[in-house]
């Protein structure tokens, strides 16, 4: 079969069809039965650390998920099996469906893309400090790459400067929004510095990516940066600085001046990652706005049927078959053309999957009425993880830049 042939082929592979009723299964029989005991049972002494009550849910779903060898999907030798970008988009839509899925099967975000990371350009001495733990699920990690002071939707600008001192390199600078890092269990960050500011050395040689502790000296918590006003607890979203902050040299990635190099290969995965499980979301809020809808009556009718409510599901319907489509079809692309050729697919998706599951998840807060914006549903918080990813792993207008950049090159 040709290349282009094979982008067509969408099919999960039959080998997971038995998997993927086992996600579906074990997140409608065993997760969301104890998904709302654990959201309103928070740690009362610090937002940052689970409470008893949430570690006994979380720790023991994770148990069970382990025992039936539903973890670490993610891992392209998944159990001994090749898992492809195209069957783990199925399992990811199923995991998007529930807040703490992710975590239970351990292929959450940011962790699954530092564990890549680890997995293909760490050293043994790495791995075995940081990625076995966290493939075990014992610790929670973070990504350090945005910045307050710069655009740093174009890394180039990464200001956070690592410079070489004998066996050490001294870090200064700041980072903001800063996923996962304000959680009691986040053990480790991967932070995007710039370790050459030599003008004659080429832009995309400037930047490397090493591994600091979050209890290293010199690693100081500002501030947790809120969501909405929300400090979306324990997650968090953190701004830190680094006060001359001394990580062994051995922390380094791959090398010195190869931080562009090891993005490349993290953010594919990553970003399609989350366009996978916002799908997830978007099923989720349509079948709540038609529940909603189906369940009130106003006017003398269920409010389904009033004003434009039926064109409302239609559509929604319409652009999430479109959106599966397309995010199925670049999981495709990585795994036939690779993640360097796919890019075009994988900004694609992410210019217009968070915008539609945006948009949903809003048309399913105005069936709610005021009961939507509360915290009686999960639509707030959906609607403001779905909104926030259109910032994550780059803004829209970067990934539209890609795409016209890419089409308008045919042309000459």
């Amino acid at each position: 079969m040709s290349t282009s042939g094979e982008l067509f082929n969408l099919q999960i592979s039959d080998s997971f069809v038995e998997v993927l009723q086992q996600v579906k299964t074990f997140i409608e029989t065993e997760i969301t039965p104890l998904e709302h005991e654990f959201h309103n049972s928070p740690c009362k002494e610090d937002i940052w650390r689970l409470s008893d009550r949430q570690s006994e849910i979380l720790e023991g779903l994770k148990a069970k998920a382990k025992a039936q060898g539903l973890w670490n999907f993610f891992l392209p030798d998944w159990n001994g099996e090749g898992v492809s970008n195209l069957d783990y988009a199925y399992l990811a839509q199923e995991m998007g469906k529930s807040f703490l899925a992710p975590e239970v099967f351990n292929c959450a975000a940011p962790d699954t893309g530092n564990m890549e990371v680890l997995a293909k350009y760490g050293t043994p001495a790495q791995q075995e400090q940081w990625l076995t733990p966290l493939l075990d699920g014992k610790i929670r990690s973070a990504y350090a790459m945005t910045e307050p002071d710069v655009a740093s939707s174009d890394a180039k600008n990464i200001a956070t400067s690592a410079v070489l001192d004998g066996d050490e390199w001294v870090i200064n600078g700041e980072k903001f929004y800063i996923s996962g890092a304000g959680d009691s269990r986040c053990a480790i960050m991967i932070v995007m510095v710039e370790t050459n500011a030599d003008p004659e050395t080429p832009m995309y040689l400037r930047q490397s990516q090493i591994l600091v502790p979050m209890d290293n000296p010199g690693v100081e918590v500002l501030e947790g940066m809120e969501v909405f006003g929300n400090p979306d607890a324990p997650h968090g979203h953190m701004h830190l600085r680094f006060n001359n902050c001394r990580i062994p040299k051995d922390n380094m990635i791959l090398g010195e001046g190869r931080g562009f190099e090891i993005s490349q290969g993290r953010l594919g995965p990553g970003r399609i990652h989350h366009c996978m499980r916002a799908l997830g979301q978007a099923e989720l809020a349509l079948e709540m706005m038609i529940k909603r809808g189906l369940s009130r009556e106003a006017f003398g009718k269920p409010i389904i049927k009033l004003g434009g409510n039926f064109d409302i599901v239609a559509k929604a319907r319409i652009d999430i078959n479109s959106c599966r489509l397309m995010v199925l079809q670049a999981a495709k692309a990585m795994d036939v053309l690779g993640n360097s050729e796919a890019r075009v697919y994988i900004s694609g998706i992410k210019a217009m999957v968070p915008v539609i599951t945006c948009r949903i998840i809003d048309e399913a807060i105005q069936m709610y009425g005021a009961a939507g914006i509360s915290q009686w549903t999960p639509l707030a918080a959906m609607y403001t993880g779905a909104r926030t990813l259109r910032l994550a792993d780059g803004p829209d207008e970067v990934h539209r830049m890609v795409v016209a950049r890419a089409e308008v090159k045919h042309y000459l």
